[in-house]
């Protein structure tokens, strides 16, 4: 696995946001990684418990994939963009027009 460098104050703030990116990418894939990990571990311990009538490994599923989708929305989402010139104009144009 790779390291990123925490970027200092006086770095390239255009270097500082893609390693931000770069580094919340990898780290989503590894939460991938991890919740495939336990959830075929809680499947396993469901399955040889013998107790089949309660699907319980649902729950802890259920909760590592909430994180998984807003980690998800945090490396590849929307906000993942920047704030840009032609955003912050369009932006302007919106809040004049309701004015």
């Amino acid at each position: 696995m790779e390291t990123f460098n925490t970027p200092t104050p006086d770095e390239d703030p255009l270097r500082a946001q893609a390693v931000k990116r770069l580094k919340a990418k990898a780290e989503f894939v590894n939460y991938l990684w991890v919740w495939l990990g336990v959830t075929l571990i809680v499947n396993v311990v469901w399955f040889f418990s013998g107790y089949h009538s309660y699907y319980w490994p649902i729950w802890p599923m259920l909760g590592m994939g909430i994180g998984a989708f807003f980690m998800g929305l945090n490396a590849y989402g929307p906000a993942t963009r920047g704030i840009t010139e032609d955003r912050i104009q369009a932006e302007m144009r919106k809040l004049s027009d309701k004015q």
